[in-house]
């Protein structure tokens, strides 16, 4: 026994006192009875939601501890970061400092430093705007800090949901809060209209969630039933305790510390190591309203700006014109020319303040298709898209791609991006099949009968769907400058 204890201490004099003190408290925690395992990193797949998460987003441990490799605290380069202190920055939401908060503290100035980098740029453009919004509606301005880890304030950031805009609205809650979406324009993408969404639907998970804006914030991301059902199932409404479980989702248990993380270095970027980023000056515009459809060239025109530079101050516009039936839309135009441009623009008769135009998309022609059955599907000529491609009417244009005349091209969402007119003023929508699917199945999920899509697909009825074929679904034709399912065409 003497001569074991002899050879401890050997082995503690063979390092310096001070060497141990940093990992004690380490150490004294691990080895805790009550403490949990340290698990090791979870190996997660994530698929990019948009331009935001090009990078590879962390793969984060959930134990509410670090590991020792994570505790070094380096940036890639292997410089010591810029650890927080324990004075939190003024905010009107609560911010904590605990470990998942740190974590992405370190990732924001790591891996994700250029990302972060580009949400710093574009920041000042938007929040400006977006925190008086917030103010007019009496809600804590710091929410603005949503829409950074959302979409890094990219007004055309689109999820693998289809959720769109700098806030990530999916279609159904977008309609909810009143923002318009259809085939000529998307207010999902409109930072002023989105913004005021975004603030009303805050405003209403904050009065569900009692005024807690960590459940709040976790209402938003998941949705507030599965946020209800947590507080249910653990029997407590404190967000961290929640995260603990495996009901939420990854996603959902990092979004709160990944927005209090955001907001921290946000609030005081030069801290964290953000100095040099390339502020973007805050969008400024004047709005004018159109009493009818538009051309976005003939409004460029009238105060001497560019189509682009209109494009950019209406992201909502799919097309390039205002849309036919929205009377006195707003349109945005460069800061100081209103006067302009309404003298202009009053001098315009309205039947030249529209020209309807023709687009050109592509298709591949299939074993049987001629060129008349194409040009009878496109509302075109023979003649026409032979000219158009350099053929005679006799060419043989099976598994070719053709070149072919639309008069507007169309966004139906998920369900099938691309459509054309199949008639005189009308539009198809397409969906492509999934294995398992058949007429039978897809009339009921589209409210269309079986005959029809037979019609519209010439289709047996009996015949079995191939995956990965696109039919239609829909037929839409424009009346009274709508459009309106063809069943309805008086």
């Amino acid at each position: 026994m003497k001569h074991i204890v002899i050879a401890i201490l050997l082995v503690l004099c063979a390092f310096p006192a001070g060497a141990t003190e940093p990992v004690q408290p380490l150490l004294a925690e691990l080895t805790s009875p009550t403490a949990p395992a340290l698990p090791a990193l979870e190996q997660v797949a994530l698929v990019p939601r948009d331009e935001l998460t090009a990078e590879a987003e962390p793969q984060q441990n959930t134990s509410g501890l670090f590991t020792l490799e994570e505790l070094k605290d380096k940036t890639d380069d292997g410089t010591e970061l810029a650890l927080p202190d324990v004075d939190l920055p003024q905010a009107d939401i609560p911010l904590t400092l605990n470990s998942k908060v740190e974590y992405f503290l370190n990732y924001f100035q790591t891996r994700g430093r250029q990302s972060f980098s580009r949400w710093l740029s574009r920041s000042s453009r938007y929040i400006p705007m977006m925190k008086e919004v917030f103010k007019r509606e009496g809600m804590p301005e710091d929410l603005v800090y949503v829409a950074m880890i959302e979409s890094g304030f990219h007004l055309h950031a689109r999820s693998v949901a289809n959720a769109v805009g700098p806030w990530q609205f999916i279609s159904g809650t977008g309609r909810r809060y009143s923002l318009r979406i259809d085939q000529w324009i998307d207010e999902r993408k409109d930072p002023l209209k989105a913004t005021v969404a975004a603030a009303l639907y805050l405003k209403e998970l904050s009065g569900m969630f009692n005024g807690d804006w960590y459940l709040a914030a976790a209402g938003y991301n998941a949705g507030e039933n599965k946020i209800l059902r947590a507080i249910s199932m653990y029997n407590t409404n404190d967000f961290w305790e929640i995260s603990r479980g495996s009901y939420l989702k990854r996603e959902t248990k990092e979004y709160v510390p990944k927005l209090l993380a955001a907001a921290i270095i946000a609030k005081d970027p030069a801290r964290y190591g953000f100095s040099d980023v390339a502020y973007l000056s805050p969008i400024e515009f004047d709005t004018v309203k159109l009493p009818s459809r538009t051309d976005l060239e003939l409004a460029a025109k009238l105060i001497g700006t560019t189509y682009e530079t209109i494009k950019e101050l209406n992201p909502d516009l799919r097309h390039w014109c205002t849309p036919p039936n929205y009377p006195d839309y707003e349109l945005k135009i460069p800061k100081g020319t209103k006067l302009q441009f309404e003298a202009a623009y009053a001098k315009i008769p309205e039947d030249q303040r529209f020209t309807e135009k023709v687009l050109y998309t592509r298709y591949r022609a299939r074993k049987r298709d001629s060129l008349k059955g194409i040009a009878r599907r496109y509302n075109t000529t023979p003649d026409m898209l032979a000219e158009l491609n350099g053929f005679s009417k006799k060419s043989r244009i099976a598994g070719k791609t053709l070149v072919v005349p639309v008069r507007q091209t169309v966004d139906f969402g998920h369900e099938g991006r691309s459509a054309a007119n199949t008639a005189k003023g009308g539009y198809a929508k397409y969906y492509t099949v999934k294995k398992g699917d058949t007429l039978g199945s897809l009339a009921r999920r589209f409210n269309v009968s079986s005959k029809l899509l037979s019609v519209w697909n010439n289709l047996k009825e009996r015949v079995a769907l191939k995956p990965g074929r696109r039919i239609i679904i829909a037929k839409f034709i424009e009346k009274n400058g709508e459009m309106v399912p063809e069943a309805q065409k008086s």
